[in-house]
């Protein structure tokens, strides 16, 4: 792995380190960096679409949203094993979201405004999720994450069949 990730570690090395200007430099040029990284990987989405015939909404649906969540939930998976009441969880999937939010804000108005069919579906499922995070932890079932195994595989069965849901419909939508 470590010769697989070696290019990413030599090119964000050149990132100044947060002793510097207060932190601003810092946070400047990752941002210009993780933005340039999310170029590049559009345009090889993009080509990768183009390559097996699938229109660039539902590449970005299907491979580019899972690639960029992925890591993001392995990453709080790990940091709510490692904290016993899972605020670094909570801290990573706020830190991550405020990134890509701020990265792709104009994206997201853009496809907003082309896919609102995307954006309703989207709004309806997370309203599901919510509801299901509020039942968790209102009915003693072991809080938002854990708990005794049939609840947690139920709500894990559910909230992967919203996302299939949503890739489906999305899907049949954009053809």
């Amino acid at each position: 792995m470590h010769f697989l990730t070696l290019f990413w570690k030599l090119l964000f090395a050149f990132i100044p380190p947060t002793d510097i200007y207060g932190g601003y430099l810092c946070f400047v040029i990752s941002i210009l960096a993780i933005g340039v990284v999310t170029a590049v990987i559009g345009d090889v989405a993009s080509h990768f679409g183009c390559t097996l015939g699938i229109k660039d909404t539902v590449t970005a649906i299907c491979f580019v949203a899972l690639g960029t969540s992925v890591p993001d939930t392995f990453a709080s998976k790990v940091a709510a094993i490692q904290d016993k009441y899972a605020d670094a969880s909570v801290g990573n999937v706020t830190g991550s979201n405020a990134v890509n939010v701020f990265l792709g804000i104009g994206v997201a108005w853009t496809i907003a405004a082309i896919l609102g069919f995307s954006v309703t579906l989207f709004c309806i499922e997370a309203v599901v999720a919510i509801i299901i995070l509020l039942i968790r932890r209102n009915k003693c079932i072991g809080g938002e994450l854990g708990g005794p195994p049939i609840p947690k595989y139920i709500c894990s069965a559910i909230l992967f069949s919203l996302w299939l849901i949503y890739l489906t419909l999305s899907s049949l939508e954009a053809y």
